[in-house]
């Protein structure tokens, strides 16, 4: 069974970023889209993007901001279980929430590149290129032994 997490991030003004990643983090999707369209909508766009190149998939977890009519559309057009990952009720301040912390991890290895650390792009998919250049920098760097 294949995992990934996908969850928005950068709440930069009038941009939203959306990522499916694997269990490690490493990256597997970006879309980059203006902030006016609705999470639900742009987790879409991204699960559209690898409806047929991932056959292996069958398990995505995701933040109750995906909940809904969200995983219906998933399970019917891509085939894939959508299960959010929810805070528990009643509890007050941190919680580490399991599997949600794997897509912030690689938000914060993304934030540490200075052209990612603020919204400096004209056009979305410059943004994407720029997450997708950044990632391969990431994994070919860890795949070099020291």
């Amino acid at each position: 069974m294949a995992n990934a997490v996908t969850t928005r991030e950068k709440k930069v003004s009038g941009r939203k970023r959306h990522l499916l990643v694997d269990c490690l983090g490493l990256l597997l999707a970006v879309v980059v889209h203006p902030a006016d369209i609705q999470d639900r909508d742009g987790a879409k766009l991204v699960l559209r993007k690898v409806r047929n190149k991932l056959p292996r998939l069958a398990l995505i977890w995701a933040d109750g901001g995906y909940a809904g009519a969200l995983i219906d559309w998933v399970k019917g057009t891509c085939g894939w279980v959508l299960q959010t990952v929810l805070r528990p009720v009643g509890i007050k301040g941190f919680v580490l929430l399991p599997r949600r912390w794997v897509v912030e991890r690689t938000f914060a290895w993304l934030n540490r590149y200075r052209r990612l650390s603020k919204d400096y792009e004209y056009l979305c998919s410059v943004s994407e290129t720029m997450i997708v250049v950044a990632m391969i920098h990431l994994m070919a760097r860890r795949s070099v032994p020291d």
